[in-house]
């Protein structure tokens, strides 16, 4: 039986990754991180993250690793550098939290498995938020054992951390969740427009709706207040990062061969934000595009009516 993991190394130290940092150490663990930003780096360190300047060295010290990366390229190139590292006793254990698609994540199981590391799919269905703890769940999938020692680890940072499957069992249901995010997001969008349209401030929808148990949602209280003050900075999920989430959605379904009208529909939506500048804002941005149509509609109406 695998003793209880004290030291944890963090690899990527983001937004999220710095949340997690900020959590682990105030629950008293020891943390190693790395990044490749060097502002990252500093910004981990005030909270007494060692940050020795490479993810090989992050890996020599920790009892239990999380990797919180941003592309699949990044996945592949933590394989690579932890190659060097010998692992001597139990299989250490990887914990994978990115949006990543599902082949790229088992190509990496299996490498470091050759490395005598056992790699868990485990992403978070949350978004940035002062208290994760509050609000996270992670969706750890593999063997049962390898989830038992994480989920005591990332209970610090997380709401709950069930084990929902095998290995793949979780960014399935990860894609499952930010396809209604995708939606939701725009609906919410298109709803303040109209509110707009017809006269009403949308702060009274949403006063109105954010508590009822048929139609309120965190995601509602989270970002409507962002589309009705018109204030996407600073992001609790960058659009240029959803766009990477939003393609592995489509890959996946596309391999399913299931069709996403509608949320395909969503995407030329965010993709318009995109061109609009508003990479590095929050998806409530989308809003911004929506109230650029409801502007152009009426005037087209006013023309007409002319």
């Amino acid at each position: 039986m695998s003793r209880p993991a004290r030291t944890v190394g963090l690899v990527g130290l983001g937004i999220m990754g710095h949340l997690m940092a900020r959590a682990l150490r105030q629950q008293g663990y020891e943390v190693w991180g790395h990044d490749p930003l060097p502002s990252a780096r500093q910004r981990c360190a005030k909270l007494g993250v060692h940050t020795p300047g490479s993810n090989a060295q992050v890996a020599a010290h920790a009892d239990l690793l999380i990797l919180c990366l941003p592309s699949t390229r990044a996945l592949q190139q933590v394989v690579h550098e932890l190659s060097a590292v010998p692992v001597s006793g139990p299989a250490q254990v990887l914990v994978e939290c990115s949006t990543l698609p599902l082949a790229d994540k088992q190509a990496a199981a299996a490498a470091f498995k050759r490395q005598g590391r056992q790699l868990l799919d485990a992403p978070i269905s949350g978004t940035a938020t002062p208290q994760p703890q509050a609000n996270w769940i992670m969706y750890l999938s593999g063997p049962v054992a390898a989830c038992r020692q994480a989920a005591a680890v990332v209970q610090a940072f997380t709401l709950k951390a069930p084990r929902v499957g095998a290995f793949g069992a979780g960014i399935r249901l990860k894609i499952a969740a930010n396809h209604l995010v995708g939606i939701y997001n725009v609906a919410y969008a298109e709803m303040v427009a109209l509110c707009r349209a017809m006269g009403l401030d949308p702060k009274v929808a949403l006063a109105h709706m954010a508590d009822s148990p048929y139609i309120g949602t965190g995601l509602m209280a989270l970002r409507m207040p962002m589309m009705i003050e018109r204030q996407y900075e600073p992001a609790t999920m960058k659009i240029e990062l959803w766009q990477k989430d939003m393609q592995v959605i489509g890959e996946m379904a596309r391999a399913a061969q299931c069709p996403l009208p509608l949320l395909n529909t969503c995407a030329s939506l965010y993709t318009a934000a995109m061109a609009q500048g508003r990479a590095a804002q929050d998806t409530a941005a989308v809003a911004e595009v929506l109230a650029g149509l409801a502007a152009t509609g009426a005037r087209s109406g006013s023309r007409g009516a002319a």
